[in-house]
């Protein structure tokens, strides 16, 4: 395998990850909800990362490769943080959100650097495609904490 070949792979499979991430961190802030409409979009946006996931790890496969099958540990980490971090407000919107909001903002950096790299047509338009779909929940997830924050 080639060096852009080992860095095209290594740039999927991270995107992977941050959606594995993503998928969890969803369905636990969901979880730290009582309002419905909110546990609803939330819930939504775990199965997005889903779908994401399945198309990214297609796109390895028909190459030859292996997609990672987890997410990452910094993930990992952020959702045991959001995990306290709800317990200790008790259904706190806002703060929940805000958790939500900073692994939001990982993930666009994240898209945002596999774009600026050189991606085939195929793999490029896929990846901007899911970017633009984390973008615009990036930025509901901020106006719904904006519109939660505490008087």
């Amino acid at each position: 395998m080639n060096t852009s070949t080992q860095n095209l792979h290594g740039v999927i499979n991270r995107l992977i990850e941050l959606c594995h991430d993503g998928e969890k961190g969803f369905a636990a802030a969901a979880d730290a909800l009582q309002d419905a409409t909110l546990k609803n979009e939330l819930v939504r946006y775990s199965a997005q990362r889903g779908d994401f996931i399945a198309q990214l790890e297609s796109t390895l496969r028909k190459s030859g490769e292996k997609p990672v099958a987890h997410g990452s540990t910094s993930g990992a980490v952020h959702r045991g943080w959001m995990n306290l971090k709800a317990n200790m407000t008790r259904d706190n919107a806002h703060a929940v959100l805000a958790e939500c909001e900073r692994g939001e903002d990982v993930a666009v950096d994240a898209y945002r650097d596999a774009v600026a790299s050189a991606l085939p047509e195929g793999i490029e338009k896929l990846v901007m495609t899911q970017y633009h779909a984390i973008e615009r929940a990036h930025d509901r997830i901020r106006s719904l904490r904006d519109a939660t924050k505490p008087a």
